[in-house]
C-alpha cells in the first residue's frame, strides 16, 4: 500500500464535484420553473372556474350561513317549546 493509503487521505475529482453541483442546480432551476407553470395553470383554472358560476361564491357563502341560522333558530325553537318528556320510575 502507498503512503496516501495509509494516512486514510481521500482523493476528490473536483471536476466531477462541480459538475453534479451544477447539474444539482439546473435541477433546482428546472424545478422551480416546473412548480411555476403548474401553480399557474391552477390558477388560471380556478379563475375559470369562478367566472362561469351563476352567483359569486361570496353571495353563496351568505346565503348558506342565512339558511344555517335559521335552522339553528327553528331547532332551538322547537326544542324550547316541546313538552317536557315523562320520566317514569
Amino acid at each position: 500500500m502507498g503512503n496516501a493509503a495509509s494516512n486514510g487521505d481521500v482523493q476528490l475529482n473536483r471536476r466531477r464535484i462541480a459538475g453534479g453541483g451544477v447539474l444539482i442546480g439546473i435541477g433546482g432551476l428546472l424545478g422551480f420553473t416546473g412548480m411555476l407553470l403548474v401553480g399557474s395553470a391552477i390558477v388560471s383554472a380556478a379563475r375559470q372556474r369562478v367566472s362561469q358560476l351563476e352567483q359569486p361564491p361570496s353571495e353563496l357563502a351568505k346565503r348558506r350561513w342565512q339558511q344555517a341560522r335559521a335552522a339553528t333558530t327553528a331547532g332551538a325553537k322547537a326544542w324550547r317549546n316541546s313538552p317536557a318528556a315523562k320520566v317514569s320510575s
